[in-house]
């Protein structure tokens, strides 16, 4: 059986393999950690060059980054809202977020939040590629987790028929849980 111990890296593209290094390092203080670069793809034998990057996203998860010379620059789905496709990081608490927002404003960046979502809040913003970055941290509770988690195989259920919001967490809107 297959027992995944966690995600090993997560690749996106990238337009400029040096950009991108620095506004990871500087903007999310990140450790640039390898760098691989080849003139044809090792699974396909493809000659196409690219750099491949990879950084230190805490606790053992990496986010990497290809910069391929031969393709046209890179673009974001039309098809898809650019609030859809994103990458979260998870922060310590709502005092962490909160400082990182001001960090990043302070670097330049423009920030969007914090938003509440019932059991997290977040913040948002983008690279220089165009991807929807998230800071967020955990504020539910082990019985709201618990509870989201019982729950889920019917609300897909149901969005699967309805294709509109279920009501099984109407309470995650409420008040008490979205200060």
């Amino acid at each position: 059986m297959i027992d995944i111990k966690q995600i090993h890296h997560v690749a996106y593209r990238c337009n400029d393999a040096k950009e991108t290094v620095a506004f990871y390092k500087d903007k999310l203080n990140m450790d640039f950690l390898v760098a691989i670069a080849e003139d044809k793809v090792p699974s396909t034998k493809e000659p196409d060059p690219y750099m491949h990057l990879f950084l230190d996203a805490g606790s053992g998860n990496i986010l990497a980054f290809f910069e391929l010379a031969n393709s046209p620059k890179m673009d974001r789905d039309r098809n898809t809202p650019e609030w859809v496709q994103h990458i979260a990081f998870r922060l310590e608490d709502e005092a962490a977020l909160l400082s990182a927002k001001d960090e990043l404003i302070t670097k330049g960046v423009d920030v969007l939040g914090p938003t509440c979502h019932g059991i997290i809040k977040s913040i948002y913003f983008f690279d220089p590629n165009g991807h929807r970055l998230e800071l967020t941290c955990v504020t539910g509770t082990n019985e709201q987790m618990a509870k989201l988690k019982r729950v889920a195989p019917e609300m897909v259920e149901e969005w699967s028929v309805t294709k509109k919001a279920p009501k099984h967490t109407a309470w995650l809107h409420e008040k008490e849980f979205s200060k």
